[in-house]
């Protein structure tokens, strides 16, 4: 988790209030549950999972087997069956 100097995101007012609870310690927000981000939203392991999976389709079609791409990328043929037909 990063952390953000209050002083650099909410108002004046609103930190001398904050300072009124707590001075120089963490203070964590928890995020609203009703607006909740999709899973690997917040950490980009989402889009690192879509970048492995275009290179896995493109190395497919320039004619990598599938055998051969799952020894690639430690994955069963199962998985990379998967990552091909999905749409």
């Amino acid at each position: 988790m990063k952390y953000i100097n209050a002083n650099a995101l909410l108002p004046p007012a609103l930190v001398r209030e904050l300072q009124t609870y707590i001075q120089g310690g963490y203070l964590y927000i928890p995020a609203d549950p009703t607006h909740p981000k999709p899973w690997g939203e917040v950490s980009g392991y989402r889009q690192e999972l879509q970048r492995r999976n275009q290179k896995i389709r493109q190395a497919y079609r320039q004619g990598v087997s599938v055998e051969e791409l799952a020894d690639t990328y430690c994955l069963s043929i199962h998985a990379i069956r998967k990552i091909l037909y999905q749409k």
